[in-house]
């Protein structure tokens, strides 16, 4: 179980988050919901550790850590709002890079790759550059990067933000195939639709905060 207890951030003085609580269930989807400018995204950075909070601590099963040190140990996985995809790689180079500079061999990480190509339906493109896919397979492609380290906590920034209603349900639908298997999620949305499509709990920031 992830923990987070009294997180705040400031930027130039002003509070994004002030002394914020909240607990990630094992195996369970979190939803961190909101309108724009309330500091959804803000904290899963902090989360992911690619912000740092200015107070607060994180725990995980009991432990007090860091982000960083969860991201180390794989514990964490990003699917990234803008797909962050490297465009000079292929698709499946995309999938396997971390895992190979991670200690993986090649063998194994095109192994893992085929595996996850396959399941979301993105064979056909695994020789094939980020900018020749669609935004629907961009999702997919990053989400199957992040699961090719094979974290214990997912963590999504606006899944569907660059998505047509019937790529969002498909999207519901993968998140909900995961959390079956026993994946815990944490998705930032302001689609309340989409958050109670996949949530087993929802998340509402304070207002009086902003991204």
């Amino acid at each position: 179980m992830l923990e987070l207890t009294g997180i705040t951030k400031k930027f130039n003085g002003r509070t994004i988050l002030n002394g914020l609580d909240l607990t990630v269930t094992d195996g369970k989807t979190l939803a961190i919901v909101g309108p724009s400018g309330v500091g959804k995204t803000t904290l899963l950075r902090i989360i992911a550790g690619l912000e740092e909070a200015d107070a607060g601590k994180l725990t995980w099963n009991g432990k007090q850590t860091t982000p960083d040190e969860l991201r180390k140990q794989g514990i964490l996985g990003v699917v990234f709002q803008n797909f962050a995809l490297f465009p000079q790689y292929t698709v499946k180079k995309n999938i396997t890079l971390a895992p190979t500079l991670s200690g993986t061999s090649q063998q194994d990480a095109d192994a893992k790759a085929d595996e996850l190509l396959a399941q979301l339906s993105l064979t056909q493109q695994a020789d094939a550059f980020p900018a020749t896919l669609s935004g629907g397979q961009k999702q997919r492609v990053a989400i199957a990067r992040a699961l090719a380290l094979n974290p214990d906590v997912l963590l999504y920034d606006e899944p569907t933000s660059a998505l047509d209603p019937a790529l969002r349900d498909n999207v519901a639908a993968m998140l909900n195939q995961f959390k079956q298997s026993g994946m815990t999620q944490v998705v930032v949305t302001h689609d309340m639709d989409f958050a109670a499509a996949v949530a087993d709990t929802v998340f509402k920031m304070p207002t009086g905060t902003e991204d």
